[in-house]
């Protein structure tokens, strides 16, 4: 004997809870079947929890600060500045990236070429089957953990080549477009492309070489900032940490 077929029905609305239709969006909904109880109001579930993740930061920060000093230097003095003169933390990977690209491009084109690219992310993948998923899954997490290995190994071989003999020693004759422009970005590219295809070839799919492509840019910045923090010295020169001279 076969059960009874059940119609779906939908969801009592809860007097204590307004609603409203907001937009109508095809696919699938990791809310499907979400009803009244199975849900809670932002006020006071979340924005409590919130409130006080930010109240036990700001005390952390007032812990911190009475025990420590920040590590400020001493005042500017333009009769002797300090070598190399070194921009904020979060701006040090772009300092590290103008030393290898025309300074437009470093500074300018190449950083906001890559916003972009990371701001159209949604929109360029639109697969709703992994929703919620961290790394899509299992090799999604692989292909993220030996791309970051491989972009942590050749960045910083790629920052001693072009320091230690560069770009203006291959081409001796050639203008600041092609030093400072055409083969910095065409080494990129075909790095790029070689991910693409390697990728391609053991069947990733468009979320996975996503989730590949962003894992390069974060671990590229992260690996600049890290260079120009601690291996930079006097002249912009590259130096162990443990043997950086006074600038």
């Amino acid at each position: 004997m076969t059960a009874p077929h059940e119609e779906p029905r939908p969801f009592t609305p809860d007097p204590a809870k307004t609603y409203s239709l907001m937009e109508l969006a095809r696919g699938t909904s990791p809310l499907v079947d979400k009803e009244p109880e199975d849900t809670v109001m932002t006020w006071p579930h979340l924005v409590l929890v919130e409130l006080l993740g930010a109240l036990a930061m700001t005390l952390l920060l007032l812990v911190l600060s009475l025990l420590r000093d920040a590590p400020l230097e001493e005042f500017a003095n333009p009769e002797a500045p300090p070598n190399p003169a070194k921009a904020a933390w979060y701006l040090m990977g772009v300092q590290e990236l103008i030393l290898h690209l025309h300074p437009a491009w470093g500074a300018i084109l190449v950083p906001g070429i890559i916003t972009i690219l990371l701001m159209a992310i949604p929109y360029l993948d639109r697969d709703t089957s992994d929703v919620g998923v961290w790394f899509a899954g299992p090799r999604g997490r692989r292909i993220a953990g030996w791309t970051a290995l491989a972009t942590a190994i050749t960045v910083p071989v790629l920052v001693v080549l072009s320091s230690l003999y560069g770009v203006r020693s291959l081409f001796p004759n050639a203008s600041a477009t092609v030093t400072g422009v055409l083969v910095p970005l065409g080494i990129i590219l075909v790095i790029l492309e070689g991910l693409r295809r390697i990728l391609k070839r053991y069947g990733a799919t468009r979320r996975e070489m996503t989730i590949a492509y962003f894992t390069v840019f974060v671990t590229s910045f992260v690996i600049l900032t890290l260079i120009m923090l601690l291996f930079r010295g006097p002249g912009e020169r590259l130096y162990w940490p443990w043997a950086m001279p006074e600038g």
